[in-house]
C-alpha cells in the first residue's frame, strides 16, 4: 500500500480544538509548507534517521524512485529534528504529502530547552511497499545523484537536509556520510 492517507485518518482521531505537536526529521525540518502555531527544535530517543525509504511521488517516480529518510528503531540513538505545534486540520495536507508509505505514530518529544511533550511523527516502516532498505552509503549517494521527481532532485533533498541539520548543530553521521559521497561523485 503506497497511499497511507486513509490509514492515517483512521489511526488517530484528533480533537479539532486541540493543537498537536508534529515531529519532522526530513524535509519537514526545512520545508514547512503548512501553517503552524509554534516551531521548536526537538529530539526523539531510540530512533535513527536513514535514507531507506523510496520516493515515488516527490523525489523520484514510480519507475525510478528516489531515496528519502525514514526512522529506524535504534536503541540509544537520538534523532534531532523540528517540532511544529499545529491544528489537527493541517493533517489533511500532511497526510497527502506523506502518503508514500508513511504512517503516523505517537512519540515523546524533548525540546532543546529540556521541556517534554507527546507528539506525532510520520514513519515509513519496513513493511510498506516503498521501503528500499539498508545498503551501503556510497550506493545510496549514487542512487540519490540520479533521482528526480515532481518535487525536484533527490540531490537537493539530501543537501538541504544536511544544511538544515548543520544549522541546528545536529550531528548525523549517516546523512553527512552520504552527503560527502554525493559531493565527490
Amino acid at each position: 500500500m503506497l497511499d497511507t492517507s486513509a490509514e492515517n485518518r483512521r489511526r488517530h482521531s484528533l480533537d479539532p480544538h486541540q493543537p498537536v505537536w508534529l515531529f519532522g526529521y526530513g524535509s519537514l525540518i526545512y520545508k514547512a509548507d503548512f501553517p503552524f502555531l509554534e516551531r521548536r527544535p526537538a529530539t526523539i530517543h531510540d530512533w535513527a534517521r536513514r535514507f531507506w525509504q523510496g520516493s515515488h511521488d516527490h523525489r523520484g517516480t514510480p519507475d525510478r524512485p528516489g531515496r528519502v529518510v525514514t526512522l529506524i528503531q535504534t536503541p540509544g540513538a537520538l534523532c534531532t529534528g523540528m517540532a511544529y505545534r499545529i491544528t489537527p486540520d493541517v493533517f489533511e495536507h500532511l497526510d497527502h504529502r506523506e502518503k508514500n508509505g508513511y504512517l503516523r505514530f505517537r512519540t515523546p518529544l524533548t525540546f532543546a530547552d529540556g521541556d517534554q511533550a507527546d507528539g506525532l511523527v510520520y514513519i515509513a516502516t519496513e513493511d510498506n511497499a516503498a521501503f528500499l532498505g539498508q545498503t551501503d552509503e556510497l550506493l545510496i549517494a549514487r542512487h540519490i545523484a540520479t533521482s528526480q521527481g515532481p518535487s525536484g532532485s533527490n540531490r537537493d533533498y539530501l543537501l538541504q537536509l544536511a544544511e538544515a541539520l548543520r544549522d541546528m548543530d545536529a550531528d548525523d553521521d549517516h546523512v553527512f556520510t552520504i552527503e560527502r559521497h554525493l559531493l565527490s561523485l
